[in-house]
């Protein structure tokens, strides 16, 4: 039920060393249809990530720095001034190889990792891509948003069976009777009665967690009610 990077990941990834000349990495990019490429060492080691921003950084200082009167965008002069980095734009405008170029340490997510750890890696550093690395740092692959939406492209039927099999009658043992699912775009119905509160909270649980649930309408009654009662005291 919990997707891993490793289920959706492409194992075939471009890549580029640090000495790769900046006009071959945009060849690198554009021949691939990438935003972005890792940066490895001669063992494999990813050691940073150049995109097409940090290609594109290179023409706008450039003019900026170089062109008397030229006034940048107004995106770019904010992207600049709140930068925490100070001079790393003006330093990738002079670059002129891959490791002069790349944003590092590189933004990486292991294998094993699920997929929402990888989002949420992705959310928090405004990346599309991630690289994914053994444990000793080694490229394996690359995860993309992209990749990442995969599990939710899954047909309501498949859904609809490995919550009747796993969850309804393996995990909670409940009589097939007594509750049904139904599965629509992906959002998951729960019809029908449980013995206990207690099992009715776990099945909306862990539906919730199966690949490609977009939502849980949790219409289920109970026989006992199991759980505390809370006290004001």
């Amino acid at each position: 039920m919990h997707a891993k990077v490793k289920d959706v990941m492409t194992t075939e990834v471009a890549s580029v060393n640090g000495c790769t000349p900046f006009k071959d990495v945009a060849e690198v990019l554009i021949a691939h249809g990438v935003s972005a490429v890792p940066v490895v060492d001669a063992e494999g080691h990813v050691v940073g990530v150049v995109s097409e921003e940090d290609l594109l950084r290179k023409e706008e200082f450039r003019e900026r720095y170089y062109r008397e009167g030229y006034q940048p965008p107004l995106r770019s002069r904010l992207r600049d001034r709140l930068s925490a980095k100070g001079g790393d734009g003006r330093s990738k405008a002079r670059g002129d190889t891959a490791a002069e170029l790349m944003t590092a340490p590189a933004v990486t997510v292991r294998a094993h990792a699920s997929i929402v750890s990888a989002m949420r890696l992705m959310e928090e550093h405004g990346i599309k891509r991630l690289p994914v690395v053994d444990a000793e740092g080694v490229l394996q692959g690359i995860v993309s948003r992209h990749d990442l939406l995969k599990v939710f492209v899954r047909d309501d039927a498949d859904i609809a069976e490995e919550v009747r099999r796993d969850i309804l009658d393996r995990t909670l043992w409940a009589e097939p009777s007594t509750a049904s699912v139904t599965v629509h775009q992906g959002v998951v119905t729960l019809t029908g009665r449980m013995h206990r509160r207690s099992d009715a909270r776990l099945a909306v649980r862990m539906v919730q967690r199966v690949n490609g649930v977009v939502d849980v309408v949790d219409e289920l009654r109970w026989t006992l009610d199991d759980t505390p009662a809370w006290s004001g005291r």
